[in-house]
């Protein structure tokens, strides 16, 4: 399997990519791996802690995925310029990283 994964370039693990472009205006591409089926939650938290969106919330086939975003929150309206955190939930492993969105 080890070589298998070597050969086709897979990840070891699970694994969130960083956001494609960043910083963002109108939208922005979020992309993840996961090895297993199973649950995935995607979602969008202000530096101060609070949660401003849930991109995704349920099962997901093993492999790639990736989703757009638009800046918006949960509400649909437009978040301010600033740092934000996406966190991708999964039963393998939490990853988090940083974006940058600029109006």
């Amino acid at each position: 399997m080890a070589l298998a994964r070597e050969r086709l370039g897979l990840p070891e693990g699970p694994r969130l990519k960083q956001n494609a472009p960043n910083p963002f205006n109108s939208g922005t591409i979020i992309s993840w791996f996961q090895l297993q089926p199973g649950s995935a939650r995607l979602e969008v938290f202000a530096l101060t802690g609070r949660r401003v969106a849930v991109l995704h919330e349920g099962r997901k086939e093993a492999g790639s995925h990736r989703l757009r975003w638009d800046g918006r929150d949960e509400r649909g309206r437009s978040l301010a310029s600033g740092v934000y955190v996406y966190r991708l939930v999964m039963r393998e492993a939490v990853q988090t990283r940083k974006l940058t969105l600029l109006r």
